[in-house]
């Protein structure tokens, strides 16, 4: 579906906004809308010609076969920080920008992380369950393990990273962090290996731009340096886990648990993981917050306007 208004630019849509969203960009541009054809080769072959954004999702992206098909494409905005699904070499080949909507979204996901950790160390759902089946009745819950007082390895020390280490700092926690090179603004323990932070962790929580660098960064290695006692919360990209060896893992019991916001092949994930009582799970939704999604949506329209505009963008990746 095109939703045409002439005297604006053309923007290809690959997958809806919320409604908050849709409307001021109804307004300002022709929307064409990806995600409501059946063919869309065909749709996109057939507005080729006149497509010169596209507005897109972190897991949606736009690939190399989409940016070679729009020969009038200027700028693609990114609803996510998360660019790894972008062409970014294509778009780049050809000078087209890329922007993402950075820092709304890291304290939201700072926060799910520790939410996940809290949840999965203490057993939260667990324990919700348990009082609603009236088993506490009968006996009393079995122990958990506490946080506060553990150390935490923070896997990538960028933006979420560094915010994850600030909110834990109220749990009296001891953390490391890997990443490229040490942060100068940090005091905490830099680990050049993941492999010796995490053996040296007892929670471990991945926080890692994705990207072919990153991909399956937390392999079998990791995972059995963790050990058994070691718990592991992931609110990255899926594909910064190894995740056969994570249920492997998982199964053997070679680590004690994990928490999971992101997946391989999402929305349809590996339906081992629902068979898993060591495992709590999430459905990407670390931003999920309606403050949040509200400054994304902002985030993006305030990038086409500025291109379009001709002024800088705001958060260009490219």
């Amino acid at each position: 579906m095109t939703v045409t208004n002439t005297a604006h630019p053309d923007v290809l849509m690959t997958g809806p906004y919320p409604d908050w969203d849709m409307g001021p960009l109804a307004e300002q541009y022709s929307l064409h809308r990806l995600w409501e054809t059946r063919d869309p080769h065909r749709f996109v072959a057939e507005r080729a010609d006149s497509i010169r954004a596209i507005a897109t999702r972190g897991e949606l992206g736009a690939s190399g076969e989409l940016i070679a098909a729009l020969p009038k494409l200027e700028v693609i905005a990114c609803y996510g920080v998360g660019t790894d699904a972008i062409d970014l070499g294509a778009a780049r080949a050809r000078g087209i920008r890329v922007t993402n909507t950075p820092d709304v979204l890291t304290g939201d996901v700072a926060d799910i992380a520790v939410g996940l950790a809290l949840a999965l160390m203490r057993r939260i759902p667990q324990a919700d369950a348990y009082v609603r089946s009236g088993a506490w009745a009968t006996r009393n819950m079995e122990l958990v393990t506490r946080l506060y007082g553990k150390r935490v390895g923070v896997v990538g020390f960028g933006r979420i990273g560094a915010t994850v280490a600030r909110r834990l700092s109220g749990f009296d926690v001891e953390i490391g962090y890997f990443d490229l090179a040490p942060r100068a603004d940090s005091e905490h323990r830099f680990f050049g290996s993941l492999v010796e932070l995490a053996g040296w962790s007892d929670l471990l929580i991945v926080t890692l731009a994705g990207g072919s660098g990153t991909r399956s960064i937390v392999n079998a290695e990791v995972l059995q340096a963790l050990g058994p006692q070691g718990f592991l919360v992931n609110v990255s990209r899926g594909m910064t886990l190894d995740e056969p060896a994570l249920i492997d893992a998982l199964q053997r019991n070679a680590i004690a648990g994990a928490a999971l916001d992101v997946f391989w092949n999402e929305p349809r994930i590996d339906a081992r993981f629902a068979t898993l009582d060591n495992v709590l799970l999430q459905p990407h939704h670390a931003s999920g917050t309606v403050e949040t999604r509200r400054a994304m949506g902002q985030l993006v329209r305030d990038n086409l306007r500025a291109h379009f505009s001709g002024q800088p963008l705001l958060t260009p990746v490219a």
